[in-house]
């Protein structure tokens, strides 16, 4: 699968390390094969040289010319509403969620294991209640059948087919003597 996260002007990069770790930044140029030029005016991030292994690109990226300064950048940043974005991104949710969590006292633990016991629980019978259903319809595997256990499936309430009623064997002819 090809890259579609280049390492060029105006990407937005998330700062994974060093002390504006979790902030957003914008390349503005490529300085060397390892360090970019980076401003973060909607993170107040200051304008700097960072290494690009203590980056993580995403997938937003703003127009602004080539080595443009901080007014420029955050003019860029604020028509293209960056923050945004990235708060409505499923990377930001997942970063938030794991703050969350990180935050929880031990009480808050403890509650949350009690109510995923409870919803497993109602999810299991949940479960069973239909399995048992599609086993008593024969749909258990997918297509009509029947189970091959000993639920037998209930008769459906649809018009029983008359029975027809049996011929009566032809008379023989009498043998000669």
């Amino acid at each position: 699968m090809p890259f579609k996260r280049y390492v060029e002007t105006g990407r937005v990069a998330l700062v994974s390390d060093g002390p504006n770790k979790g902030k957003l930044v914008s390349i503005v140029d490529v300085i060397d094969q390892t360090r970019v030029l980076i401003d973060g005016p909607g993170s107040q991030v200051p304008r700097g040289e960072i290494r690009l292994n203590q980056l993580h690109l995403t997938k937003f990226n703003i127009r602004f010319p080539y080595t443009a300064s901080t007014r420029v950048v955050r003019k860029a940043w604020t028509a293209s509403k960056v923050d945004e974005k990235w708060q409505e991104s499923t990377w930001a949710k997942k970063l938030a969620a794991k703050e969350k969590r990180t935050a929880m006292s031990d009480f808050d633990r403890f509650k949350l294991r009690k109510a995923r016991q409870r919803r497993n629980k109602v999810r299991t019978a949940a479960f069973y209640r239909i399995r048992k259903a599609a086993s008593r319809d024969g749909t258990l595997f997918g297509k009509k059948c029947i189970a091959k256990s000993k639920v037998k499936p209930r008769p459906k309430a649809a018009a029983k087919p008359a029975k027809v009623p049996a011929k009566a064997p032809a008379a023989k002819p009498a043998a000669k003597k």
